[in-house]
């Protein structure tokens, strides 16, 4: 375990047997569909990886690049788009892959946002859910695992880009970013 976190909270094998049920459910889901799946940069590289790994059915792919963290941890409430996806998304079926969601700002922002770009739906999976620290309701299809509201890192969630290279999810002391 890494000496800046209290505990792991999600061991590796826990991921890997989220990510293989949730690929399972959107194979199921989306079987026959032309579709894109849009990874949220950079938090969800590694979920987005593996769920791709574990999936049957045939995609594209596309990322967008949003921030409203800064360096913080807490969001600050304002969405910014820093890449877009670079591909036509009109009348298409998208899917919005996202490490975590906790007050929900980043993801209503989106769905509105590819909505009014002409997709025919927008539907999310998030490796993580905290509904303690939500803010703005968003349908999320398909959740990982729902988890305390605490700040984690580890498989591509970082404080100040750091630790998202470890491959569980663990606690950050709060020493370490207060």
């Amino acid at each position: 375990m890494h000496k800046d976190l209290e505990k792991i909270l999600v061991s590796e094998s826990e991921i890997k047997e989220i990510v293989e049920r949730l690929a399972a459910e959107i194979d199921r889901d989306y079987q026959d569909k032309d579709w894109i799946m849009v990874g949220v940069l950079k938090g969800s590289v590694l979920f987005m990886a593996d769920l791709m790994k574990a999936m049957k059915n045939d995609f594209k792919i596309d990322f967008v690049v949003v921030s409203s963290y800064a360096d913080g941890t807490e969001s600050t409430g304002r969405v910014n788009v820093l890449k877009d996806i670079s591909q036509s998304i009109v009348g298409k079926d998208l899917l919005i892959v996202e490490d975590i969601i906790d007050s929900g700002n980043t993801l209503n922002f989106l769905v509105k946002y590819f909505m009014a770009k002409g997709a025919n739906t927008v539907k999310m999976v998030t490796l993580f859910d905290k509904p303690d620290r939500r803010k703005v309701e968003v349908p999320v299809e398909y959740v990982g695992k729902v988890i305390p509201d605490a700040f984690i890192v580890g498989y591509g969630l970082d404080y100040a880009e750091k630790y998202r290279t470890l491959p569980y999810v663990g606690i950050l002391k709060p020493e370490v970013y207060s």
